[in-house]
């Protein structure tokens, strides 16, 4: 498996946890859109797409398989964000 492209969007608001969104695609053949990329008590960490399946209770839609897995994502989405984070802002952008 390899991750051919990432695409994340940034989100910064007070009081959340939440960071931003990200869109992987692996092998240029497959995407999985709606990774959040959240903010926790150790750092950066990332939640998988997920459906309510009951109150208060969700199941992931797509997830890594393995941990070498998660952390190909995870590195890579991480990157990404970090460069999305620190670009310049275009006035178009403010």
């Amino acid at each position: 498996m390899k991750i051919t492209n990432v695409r994340v969007r940034v989100i910064e608001k007070e009081n959340s946890k939440m960071r931003g969104f990200a869109s992987v695609t692996i092998d240029d053949e497959f995407v999985v859109h709606d990774i959040r990329i959240l903010e926790g008590n150790d750092g950066l960490f990332l939640a998988m797409p997920s459906k309510q399946i009951a109150p208060g209770e969700y199941r992931d839609i797509a997830h890594p398989i393995n941990q070498e897995a998660r952390e190909l994502f995870t590195e890579a989405i991480l990157k990404e964000y970090d460069k999305e984070k620190n670009k310049p802002q275009t006035d178009e952008e403010e």
